[in-house]
């Protein structure tokens, strides 16, 4: 079963939520870091503050992806039992290739400080969404999808 949505480009967007006995599969991750107690976000230099994500690697599966994603942009370093593979969510693109992105729920164990984040400008910690400026928000956290996938967080009792 799956929940469609539309996105800023007007594009069709079906996710599916998922468990532990499903297979990601996904070209791209997205990744909803918990660290002590707080969402790990991190700043893209040009779309601003959003949740850390990226395309898989060749050779790489989605949890591989999901720990590099995450350790390149806020250098944060998990223990592969706290990674949970939630939703994915395929976008139907108009003008260019679908692609497929495998979303995870993954609990921080320590931030490691970092010279250089690549695209992004390292981490930052809020409560939740609603505390970050909306100018400050990449388009990406006010996309029906990736909202769906932190209340699935939530009600899977994740994140209060």
């Amino acid at each position: 079963m799956f929940v469609k949505f539309k996105d800023k480009e007007n594009d069709d967007v079906y996710l599916s939520l998922k468990d532990e006995n499903d297979i990601p599969d996904g070209d791209h991750v997205l990744v909803i870091p918990i660290y002590q107690g707080q969402l790990l976000f991190t700043k893209h230099k040009l779309r601003g503050i959003e949740f850390p994500g990226g395309k898989r690697e060749e050779g790489e599966s989605s949890e591989q992806a999901c720990e590099r994603e995450l350790f390149e942009e806020t250098g944060a370093l998990i223990n592969i039992k706290d990674q949970h593979y939630i939703a994915q969510y395929c976008v139907n693109r108009q003008n260019s290739l679908p692609f497929t992105k495998d979303v995870f729920m993954v609990k921080v164990d320590r931030l490691q400080t970092k010279n250089d984040y690549l695209e992004t400008e390292g981490p930052l910690l809020f409560n939740s969404i609603s505390d970050i400026k909306e100018e400050r928000k990449s388009y990406l956290l006010k996309d029906a999808a990736i909202l769906q996938c932190l209340e699935r967080v939530i009600e899977l009792g994740f994140y209060a």
